[in-house]
């Protein structure tokens, strides 16, 4: 019943190989339990931002169409979109000390 045959493996490769630069670096693990489908995500972390999308709007467009494929297949889809190694760059925060401040 979970079982889509990979269509939402293959759906969701194809799709985002065509969204990223280095589309050598996209890796999809499908996972089956009594939950459904669970399609792990992991790209380059140069491409997190084509990805992720202006306040995560292209994530949640990727979602929703791999929802719909698995619809279609009679699945409950899901995808993670799993973080690079490295993450998130933090910002570096300027202190000054008062002794630089002139007030």
């Amino acid at each position: 019943m979970t079982e889509t045959k990979g269509n939402d493996k293959e759906f969701l490769e194809y799709l985002v190989k065509a969204l990223v630069d280095n589309p050598e670096d996209v890796k999809i693990d499908r996972k089956v339990d009594e939950m459904g489908v669970l399609l792990s995500l992991k790209v380059n972390s140069e491409d997190m931002g084509q990805i992720i999308g202006k306040a995560g709007s292209t994530a949640r467009a990727i979602r929703g169409l791999v929802r719909i494929v698995g619809l279609k297949n009679h699945a409950r889809v899901n995808l993670k979109i799993e973080e690079p190694e490295g993450g998130r760059e933090t910002r570096e925060i300027k202190t000054e000390s008062i002794e630089d401040l002139k007030l």
